[in-house]
């Protein structure tokens, strides 16, 4: 009795915590959350400052982001867990190095992107393609691991009966067991890259621009992202930054929101009961 009052005693001061700040988030912010927030580039006086540089970098980062990861991932995940040998000693500590990974720190991910593009000789690190190359490895190990237990919720049987049919372990895998992970690979995919989207330290590492006045147009661009520029404008002396970057922080909220909703709605609408 006494661990089960502590323990809902913990989740009413965290939940209690966690509704304070965003209340006290939104009543800050909506003074400034207009549509100047979406149209306007930063600038020096809030009155006239916007958001949309770190809007359009946000969305080209994170797409980028998808497209790098995503395909790599689930191949990696279909082939642990459907063809590697688990008792090959290089197949288990590949499998316990991604489990590792997904435990360290986003700041390390960073650190390792710089390093990368320094061993190429990029000199502008911040830059999309570089941005996005470090959310990768931020999520990558968690899109192998969600994809895994994905193909793993898909019963034997399947593969048993398409295989007594005459279908190859390609066949089957492409045909019966990816199509029935589907629904637990979408959720866990759109999770990781709406972690990626709140990101800021490892973009720092990089160098990611903290004011930017024009709007990224390629993989080589300059950028920033919402969670910097909300970085940017806490660390102003003037109040209406403060209430900006409280607008920058609901409307993140409002899309972290809108991606865990989807993964949900994704996973109760699809997912199938065996």
């Amino acid at each position: 009795m006494l661990f089960l009052v502590l323990l809902w005693l913990s989740l009413v001061v965290a939940f209690s915590v966690l509704v304070t700040l965003i209340i006290t988030i939104v009543l800050e912010g909506m003074p400034q959350f207009t549509t100047r927030l979406f149209t306007e580039y930063p600038a020096s006086s809030p009155d006239e400052a916007g958001a949309r540089p770190a809007i359009l970098g946000s969305i080209w980062v994170i797409i980028t982001t998808a497209i790098m990861t995503v395909p790599l991932g689930v191949a990696a995940a279909v082939h642990l867990e459907e063809f590697a040998d688990p008792r090959n000693w290089f197949n288990r500590l590949i499998e316990l190095n991604v489990q590792n990974l997904a435990a360290v720190p986003s700041i390390v991910y960073g650190l390792l992107a710089l390093a990368f593009l320094s061993l190429l000789g990029v000199r502008d690190k911040s830059i999309v393609i570089g941005g996005a190359l470090a959310l990768s490895l931020l999520i990558l190990p968690v899109v192998i691991i969600a994809t895994r237990e994905a193909l793993r919720s898909v019963p034997l049987e399947i593969r048993h009966g398409s295989l007594a049919l005459g279908a190859t372990p390609l066949q089957t895998t492409w045909r019966q067991t990816l199509p029935a992970a589907v629904p637990g690979i979408a959720t866990g995919t759109i999770l990781a890259l709406s972690r990626a989207l709140g990101e800021a330290a490892p973009l720092l590492v990089l160098g990611a621009l903290v004011f930017v006045s024009f709007d990224p147009n390629g993989l080589l661009s300059g950028y920033t992202t919402l969670p910097i520029q909300i970085f940017g404008w806490t660390g102003r002396p003037q109040a209406g930054f403060h209430e900006l970057a409280a607008a920058t922080s609901v409307l993140l909220l409002g899309v972290l929101l809108a991606m865990n909703a989807v993964a949900i709605l994704i996973r109760n609408r699809f997912q199938k009961r065996w």
